[in-house]
């Protein structure tokens, strides 16, 4: 027999709207949760006895009752839109046109962003994200339930933050969601530091939240819209419609506040700096240590995104008239020229190239060195090579079900065992095999945690907040 129980959440003005499935059958325990009108999340629990199964269930029922939720019909109840980034890309006014070594079209519009030693990362607003050689060859696609909003790393962990009000581990060939964000948060950017997850919104406040997607602390924030959240070991720097504002990393409280010339769009860090771009045409450099002003890099349109050189010798912009800048650290414009496509909506810098995602779903890869900046102003300017999708693509789609991860008899060679153990009404994973701190716990996908189960990962490093991170695939044992 099989029942199932629906309810769901709903407040006014943005607040949360979300729903909760139970579903029984035989000993089988699944919940399904999420934003109203997604797929959702689902877990699934196994019991020794009928009785013992239905008990659960209603347990968590009566819990989210109790919360607010209320039986409802799924379907009659329209999902709430996300904010979608609403940007205006004009034509360069730029005499000369920057020159494209390589130019990939996603066919979305691209926010996300990142180049590391390895590869070259790009994410979309259909939740595409693709991996690329710094060439400009198409290594590999993850295909993720909602549009990416940002990409960042830690050490060489890759996350993106979707839509959906998910974070997705990227860093293994099974992505996983490795931070649930709650369902009414907004999410406009996000940053990670040593396994700390900080969200800025729509609304613009800033959650804080640890390597085991529990909730640490919030903030409302002084203004809306924040599209900037950066972090480091000192502090976590919140830039929204009214400036800049620094908060100590533990929850301690505001730092410091500095009133910005127009709202911030875009954030940028370096050891003892942050690079806000504003509305009103401005790169702002503030002092970690008090929020100065220490220098402003003046743009000829509102600024979307900005990035520096190693030490911030060098500070590059990108406009909303699909111009890009350089400037010198002291604020002086060296160059301006046309990207040849669409706005910049994010950007990096890396060995002398310049990686750009604009507004129609472009990674375009710029050679910045000195000899080529001074032949395009000149009017001399590289073929850009349009990169073309290979023709068997490997595509990777997260888990949500145990079901999805692969199941072996016994571990392979050289892999490390955890298991799902209960403790305090969460379910955690620890490491069985020897040689690893026993007492830490593992970052691992909360949608295929099942209480006993055990797993096989391919390897296991720790992180310095005393948790280990997964790397590689997953698989369950029985």
């Amino acid at each position: 027999m099989t029942t199932k129980t629906y309810l769901e959440l709903s407040q006014d003005g943005g607040g949360a709207h979300k729903f909760y499935e139970v579903t029984v059958e035989d000993l089988v325990v699944s919940v399904r949760y999420g934003r109203i009108g997604a797929a959702g999340q689902t877990q699934t629990s196994t019991f020794a006895t009928v009785e013992k199964a239905r008990a659960a269930a209603a347990k968590k029922i009566g819990e989210k009752v109790r919360k607010g939720y209320a039986p409802a019909v799924q379907g009659q109840r329209a999902a709430r839109s996300v904010t979608r980034r609403e940007v205006a890309s004009a034509p360069s006014t730029a005499r000369a046109v920057a020159p494209v070594l390589w130019r990939f079209r996603t066919g979305s519009a691209a926010f996300g962003i990142h180049v590391d030693d390895e590869r070259c990362w790009v994410g979309n607003q259909s939740g595409d994200v693709y991996t690329l050689s710094h060439s400009g060859e198409v290594q590999a696609r993850f295909s993720l339930p909602d549009g990416v909003k940002c990409l960042v790393a830690d050490d060489f962990w890759i996350y993106a933050g979707c839509d959906d009000g998910r974070v997705y581990d990227l860093s293994s060939k099974l992505p996983f969601a490795a931070y649930d964000i709650a369902t009414d948060v907004d999410i406009f950017w996000l940053d990670i530091h040593e396994g700390v997850l900080d969200v800025a919104d729509r609304s613009g406040r800033l959650t804080v939240i640890d390597h085991e997607d529990e909730h640490q602390w919030s903030r409302t924030g002084r203004g809306e819209h924040a599209w900037m959240v950066r972090a480091d070991d000192r502090g976590v720097y919140h830039g929204h419609t009214k400036g800049v504002t620094a908060y100590a990393p533990a929850g301690g409280g505001e730092l410091w506040h500095t009133a910005t010339e127009g709202g911030v769009l875009f954030g940028w860090q370096e050891d003892d700096s942050v690079y806000a771009g504003t509305a009103r045409r401005k790169v702002q450099r503030l002092a970690k240590k008090d929020g100065r002003i220490e220098a402003v890099y003046a743009c000829d349109s509102p600024v979307y995104s900005c990035a520096t050189s190693p030490g911030g010798r060098f500070v590059f912009a990108a406009d909303s008239a699909s111009s890009v800048y350089c400037f010198a650290e002291d604020g002086t414009r060296l160059w301006k020229l046309g990207t040849g496509g669409g706005s910049a909506l994010s950007m990096q810098y890396r060995d002398e190239r310049l990686y750009l995602v604009t507004t129609d779903g472009s990674l375009v890869c710029v050679d910045a060195s000195e000899a080529a900046i001074t032949a395009a102003q000149q009017g001399t300017v590289p073929v850009a090579r349009d990169v073309k999708l290979a023709a068997a693509l490997p595509t990777y789609e997260p888990a949500t079900t145990v079901s999805a991860v692969t199941t072996v008899v016994s571990a392979p060679a050289g892999s490390v065992v955890v298991e799902c153990v209960q403790e305090g009404g969460r379910t955690r994973v620890h490491v069985l095999t020897d040689g690893y701190e026993r007492s830490w716990n593992v970052q691992f996908p909360r949608a295929i945690r099942e209480p006993g189960a055990r797993y096989a990962v391919d390897a296991l490093h720790a992180a310095s907040g005393g948790f280990y991170r997964v790397r590689g695939d997953i698989r369950r044992l029985v």
